[in-house]
Order: structure tokens, then C-alpha cells, then sequence
């Protein structure tokens, strides 16, 4: 159990009842930061409420409980810079639940309700920011114009992260795919041309004595083997040779 000395035994004890039950059940909008040691002072978390200058901010806020809590009320500010009539310059937040409409059986939860609703529905009746109470009831537009700027300056919502790991992962599987593909590619293609150089080819040339002419002569002109070309000329030899010598007989014979 925390204690501290600004705040009696029987307080602190319903302050941690309180802030359990906000941390499990948190209202909406609004996330409570839990200081064990320290309960005197309480943080939140407001989100800005949609269809207001403050959409998709994020506000950061303390709640400072006086020695004589819960008979006093606590004194709030905002931490983030926000452009808004009930809440002054140094972030110190005017709303009648923490003055005249103060009361011990009040909780924490009721405080920060009704400090998101002055989000909603500001009072620049009660200003402390007078510039900007004075140009919500003059100039609206210009009013939530302001208020805006601030918001992306100062209170921005962080954007959610990729989740890095997972896509490297995702990346790197589909490279070593792509690798593994583009290897078996070039097995394949290994493969095929090792068939092919084991294969006899049906045209190889031939000599006169049956072996084969080596695949890399062929002629420059025509790119056919050469030994086509002689295996052609060494067939027609004998034809032309007995023709010759049978002229040759018939001339004796003359």
C-alpha cells in the first residue's frame, strides 16, 4: 500500500479502491496513469472527442489532491498545450466540478467525465484563456482554426507502427523464394543442356571410316559441318572414278 504524508490513512485506501476500479473499467476517451507510490497526484490521458477542434488528439492531464482531499477539491491541469477558453496559458483548468459544484462524495471518475465534456461544450462565459473565449462567441471558425493547430502541433495522435519483424520476414521469405526458383532455373537449364551434349545427334558427319567429324567444324559460309559437305563429295568419287575407267577400256579397244 502507498502512502503518502499529505493524505490521511482512510483516504489513500479509497483512492487505490478508486483507482483500481478506473484502471480496470476506464471511462470513455480517458486512460488513468497509477502512481503506486504516490496517490496525491493523478494522471490521464483524454482523448479528443470527435467532431471537436481536439479530434484525434491526445491531452495529457494531472489531477493534484490537496492535504485535506476529499473536502477540498483538486486543483487539474493539462500538461499538453491546448487552445481552449476554461483552460489557461499554463495549463490550469476552470470547470465548476473542481470549485462550487465540488463535493466530497464526488469521485475521481465524475472529475475526469466531466473534464473530457468541457472538451465538448466549453464555457467561455468563465474564460481563463480570454483570446480564446472571445473568439469562440465572435468568430467560431476561427476559434476551432486555432484550436486545431494546436491539437497537430502539440497533441497529435500517434500513428500505430508496422510491425517491422513480420514484414522483414514476410521479404525475406519471398527472396529466398525467388532465389530458389532462379537456381532451380539454372539447374534446369544445366540439366537440359547436359542431356543434350550426351545425346547423339541423328546428322552428325561422318568419315569414310565411320567415326564422327568433330561437332565445332563446320563451314563459315553456310554453318553446316563440314564433314556433311566432304561426306557428300567421298560418295560421288567412286561413281566419277568408274565412269573414267571405263571410257578409259573403251579407248584401248579402239
Amino acid at each position: 500500500m502507498a502512502t503518502n504524508e499529505n493524505l490521511p490513512p482512510n483516504v489513500i485506501k479509497q483512492l487505490a479502491k478508486e483507482l483500481k476500479n478506473l484502471n480496470e473499467i476506464p471511462p470513455e476517451g480517458i486512460q488513468v496513469g497509477v502512481n503506486d507510490d504516490n496517490f496525491s497526484i493523478i494522471y490521464a490521458d483524454i482523448e479528443g472527442p470527435a467532431g471537436t477542434p481536439y479530434e484525434n488528439g491526445v491531452f495529457r492531464m494531472k489531477l493534484i489532491l490537496t492535504h485535506d482531499f476529499p473536502h477540498s477539491p483538486p486543483k487539474g491541469y493539462f500538461l499538453t498545450k491546448i487552445f481552449h477558453p476554461n483552460i489557461a496559458t499554463n495549463g490550469e483548468i476552470c470547470v465548476n466540478a473542481l470549485k462550487k459544484d465540488w463535493s466530497p462524495s464526488l469521485g475521481l471518475r465524475h472529475v475526469l467525465i466531466v473534464i473530457r465534456c468541457l472538451l465538448i461544450e466549453p464555457f467561455p462565459e468563465s474564460a481563463l484563456n480570454e483570446q480564446a473565449g472571445k473568439m469562440l462567441l465572435e468568430n467560431y471558425d476561427e476559434y476551432a482554426r486555432h484550436a486545431r493547430l494546436y491539437t497537430g502541433i502539440h497533441a497529435l495522435k500517434p500513428k500505430p507502427k508496422f510491425k517491422t519483424g513480420a514484414i522483414s520476414e514476410s521479404t525475406t521469405a519471398l527472396n529466398v523464394e525467388q532465389k530458389n526458383t532462379s537456381i532451380k532455373g539454372v539447374d534446369q537449364k544445366n540439366a537440359v543442356s547436359g542431356a543434350t551434349a550426351q545425346l547423339p545427334s541423328p546428322l552428325a558427319p561422318k568419315l569414310e571410316n565411320g567415326q564422327d567429324l568433330p561437332a565445332a567444324v563446320t563451314s563459315t559460309e553456310t554453318g553446316v559441318p563440314v564433314g556433311q559437305k566432304k561426306e557428300v563429295g567421298l560418295a560421288k568419287v567412286p561413281t566419277d572414278k568408274k565412269k573414267i575407267d571405263a571410257r578409259k577400256k573403251s579407248l584401248k579397244r579402239l
